[in-house]
């Protein structure tokens, strides 16, 4: 069976990754100057929901919206709910565990390894999340692949969320960032083989979907980060204020 993208909500993805990826790196400044557990934990969660939820899973979401694999596909809730919720997870701790020590290579190596392991669940719980009459199957070096790449782009990201200060420098590293994300996903969408199958599932009227559900998930997560992103800089300035 062969697909085919719409490029609207391809563009989205990308654009939604990017700003995600901004404004993750935005909010990681806070972490080092949290003098406090509870404070850290709250601006480690900011950052990794960010990257997480906004930047890569969203990404993914719109992007999966985005191919027409010639079949009616719904969306599983609770798979779909499980794997933004791995993606937080992973990101969240990612960033702990490189910002409670020195950023050396081994603790990046480590960090990236467990982030990217929950980037790439994350992707493939989400296709599985798929409902459709159509059978699927794996081409495993492509899959390994995408787990690579996953793996390469959070130590990428980790790094660059402890080593970035300036704003072009976040600028230009978050439309790296998204390449990096959206080429872990159609990498892992390429080791996708569907053969045709007979039978809608169990479950498919349940499921999430919907033509203009790419457009809605888009609007929503765009407007959730440009509210974070704009409270992480007034509280940048309100402390730059102080410290003058």
């Amino acid at each position: 069976m062969h697909s085919h993208y719409n490029a609207l909500l391809v563009c989205l993805s990308y654009a939604v990754s990017v700003l995600g990826s901004f404004t993750a790196l935005q909010l990681a400044l806070s972490i080092p100057l949290a003098n406090h557990p509870r404070k850290r934990l709250g601006a480690v969660l900011a950052a990794g929901t960010a990257m997480g939820g906004g930047a890569i899973w969203t990404m993914h979401f719109i992007a999966m919206l985005a191919c027409n694999m010639g079949v009616q596909v719904s969306y599983d809730v609770w798979l779909t709910a499980v794997s933004a919720l791995l993606a937080i997870v992973a990101c969240s701790l990612g960033l702990a565990m490189v910002s409670a020590a020195r950023v050396r290579f081994v603790h990046l190596l480590g960090a990236g390894v467990l982030m990217g392991l929950g980037v790439a669940g994350m992707h493939y719980i989400g296709m599985m999340a798929m409902l459709t009459s159509a059978r699927a199957s794996y081409d495993l070096p492509m899959v390994a692949l995408s787990v690579a790449i996953a793996i390469v782009a959070s130590m990428v990201a980790l790094w660059l969320a402890f080593n970035l200060r300036g704003w072009l420098q976040m600028l230009g590293s978050s439309l790296v960032m998204g390449v990096a994300v959206c080429g872990m996903h159609f990498v892992g969408m390429a080791a996708l083989m569907l053969m045709p199958g007979d039978s809608l599932p169990v479950g498919f009227e349940q499921g999430v979907r919907g033509d203009r559900l790419g457009l809605m998930t888009f609007a929503v997560v765009i407007a959730l980060l440009a509210l974070a992103l704009g409270m992480s800089i007034a509280r940048q300035q309100r402390r730059a204020a102080v410290t003058i």
